[in-house]
């Protein structure tokens, strides 16, 4: 049986990790500034990752949501404490696309109304109501096509009022900033006043934080920078540091009707232990204020780089378009320097590390960025 064709692969395979950088079978080691999709928060086989999820599958790796599992209450709690939303009850699921369709479920459940709306070049995950709210007509199929999405222009204050003041919408669903789309950070002053619109008409906002959650804007969740508290916030991604595990926030005003929500492996025992830890260790290592100091001085140096267009980003999350090909630049630092970068499109390069990052990785970065780029 052959694998089915879904990814352009690079003739590289990691077998081994260790914080920010990957290792092949040969020994040659990549700095990794890609983080697997910015899904590594806490570096490749940190060892307290490995001793919690070792120790947990010694005891038990998996049962039911039809009993107790007292490691999601503990992760419930720590992720309150830490995030700031201790008064939000949590959903645990699987998947960034899977919190993404259970909070537009939520949102319609709770409203009674079938309409979303999203923003323009959005990306919210590939299953079905989540890749209707994904503005990117080559990945929605015609089964997954509906007349129930609607889209304006990020940043548009005045379309999404005109659109919300029908009072049709459950809820309006943005990125605290759009990863896929090539790091387009939305405006705090519009963030704050589609809060206040999304109040004035009825409309529950869920801020999607699967990519720019979790530490690597600098703040717990990009959207803190604007002060804003949405109804519903998504994670995924960085929660647990490769284990596959999604997240729902939901707000003490949603009221949790038994049925309403459901999933088999959502929550497990090893998801849970591994995103107990990754909380941990962001905790003990200070990870959020590196991924905001350090960010802050990679940008910055990006800047001065005379080839470099329109560098932008918060955090650890950060993008900037070249004159030319991504594509090959990203293959000549792969190649020749040995750094793992992302991509979005055919001139943005998109860098997404471990948010330990430190200071003397993002210079050998930008020293080799300026090489290549002369």
């Amino acid at each position: 049986m052959n694998l089915f064709d879904v990814y352009s692969l690079f003739d590289i395979e990691p077998v081994r990790g260790e914080g920010s950088y990957v290792f092949t079978e040969d020994g040659t080691r990549y700095l990794d500034l890609y983080g697997g999709h910015a899904v590594i928060s806490i570096g490749h086989a940190h060892p307290t990752y490995v001793k919690a999820i070792s120790d947990q599958v010694s005891c038990l790796g998996f049962y039911s949501n039809s009993v107790h599992n007292s490691l999601q209450e503990q992760f419930a709690h720590k992720l309150g404490k830490a995030s700031g939303y201790d008064d939000y009850s949590l959903f645990l699921c699987n998947s960034g696309a899977e919190a993404n369709e259970n909070a537009i479920k939520l949102a319609s459940f709770t409203t009674g109304r079938k309409k979303i709306l999203a923003f323009s070049h959005a990306f919210h995950g590939r299953t079905s109501g989540a890749v209707a709210a994904t503005d990117n007509p080559k990945i929605v199929s015609p089964f997954n096509a509906t007349d129930n999405v609607e889209f304006c222009e990020l940043g548009d204050i005045e379309t999404a009022r005109e659109k919300l003041s029908s009072k049709e919408f459950a809820a309006a669903i943005i990125e605290g900033i759009q990863g896929v789309a090539g790091i387009r950070v939305p405006d705090d002053e519009f963030l704050r006043q589609l809060r206040t619109l999304t109040k004035e008409t009825g409309t529950l906002l869920i801020l999607d934080e699967i990519q720019s959650g979790y530490g690597r804007s600098g703040k717990f969740f990009a959207h803190q920078y604007a002060g804003i508290r949405p109804d519903i916030i998504t994670c995924a991604k960085g929660i647990a540091n490769g284990f596959p595990m999604g997240a729902v926030l939901i707000s003490p005003a949603i009221e949790a009707r038994k049925g309403m929500l459901g999933t088999t492996f959502g929550g497990n025992h090893l998801a849970c232990a591994a995103a107990i830890a990754v909380l941990e260790v962001m905790e003990q290592e200070n990870l959020i204020e590196n991924a905001a100091e350090t960010g802050e001085y990679l940008l910055n140096e990006l800047k001065r780089i005379p080839a470099l267009k329109d560098v932008r980003g918060r955090g650890l999350m950060i993008g900037f378009d070249i004159e030319g090909s991504a594509s090959d630049l990203r293959k000549k630092l792969l190649f020749d320097k040995k750094i793992f970068t992302g991509g979005a499109g055919a001139s943005t390069v998109r860098l997404l590390p471990a948010l330990g990052l430190s200071k003397d990785q993002a210079d050998t970065f930008l020293n080799a960025i300026k090489e290549l780029l002369g």
